[in-house]
């Protein structure tokens, strides 16, 4: 696919959104993203490869593949982050539902930032409700670093593994984004996980 989401090169992603510089060491090229998504992950610091995917795609869709990543490690997780990620899942099918969105408001305080706790907060970046835009980060931001705790509790000798199928995930959900231009696939996406 040449054309992901907009961007023609990995330099497009990084200029249209300058925040990713300070999440990644590694620079832009010209090759395109899912192109350098998957170089990043088979490169010198391979969680990366999330970071990119955590800007590559849009706010909602991101912390859609957040949710899902770390829905993957509930077995890892505690239980409330996994009533976190209820509380995600319910945000995502329905962001404007004003029950969704008082729940989130709820959980916006949470302390301390576990996995599902950064999901919660990229949704609330993303709501122009909570006004987080002032914090000068991204829900990217956010959901990379809610995936990267989550990664983190996933033993060494399964590390990379996991990792790599949580890029493809994201990969595949950048593709799916990239071909619908229908924002109504949401609906049927949510309520078929």
């Amino acid at each position: 696919m040449a054309n992901e989401l907009g961007y023609r090169s990995a330099r497009d992603l990084f200029l249209a959104c300058p925040a990713i510089a300070r999440d990644m060491k590694s620079p832009a090229t010209e090759r395109p993203p899912l192109e350098f998504c998957r170089a990043l992950l088979v490169g010198r610091i391979p969680e990366e490869a999330i970071t990119f995917c955590a800007y590559l795609l849009p706010e909602r869709a991101a912390i859609w593949w957040g949710h899902e990543c770390l829905r993957n490690l509930a077995e890892l997780l505690t239980g409330e982050d996994v009533q976190l990620l209820g509380i995600i899942h319910d945000w995502v099918a329905e962001p404007d539902n004003p029950r969704h969105r008082a729940a989130l408001s709820d959980v916006v305080d949470v302390s301390p930032m576990t996995p599902a706790a950064w999901i919660a907060l990229a949704a609330t970046w993303r709501d122009p409700a909570f006004n987080m835009a002032s914090t000068g980060f991204p829900a990217a931001h956010a959901v990379n670093a809610g995936i990267l705790a989550g990664l983190a509790s996933v033993s060494l000798v399964d590390r990379f593994a996991v990792l790599s199928a949580l890029v493809e995930m994201g990969i595949q959900i950048v593709e799916m984004e990239a071909q619908s231009a229908d924002a109504s696939h949401w609906s049927r996406r949510v309520s078929s996980a």
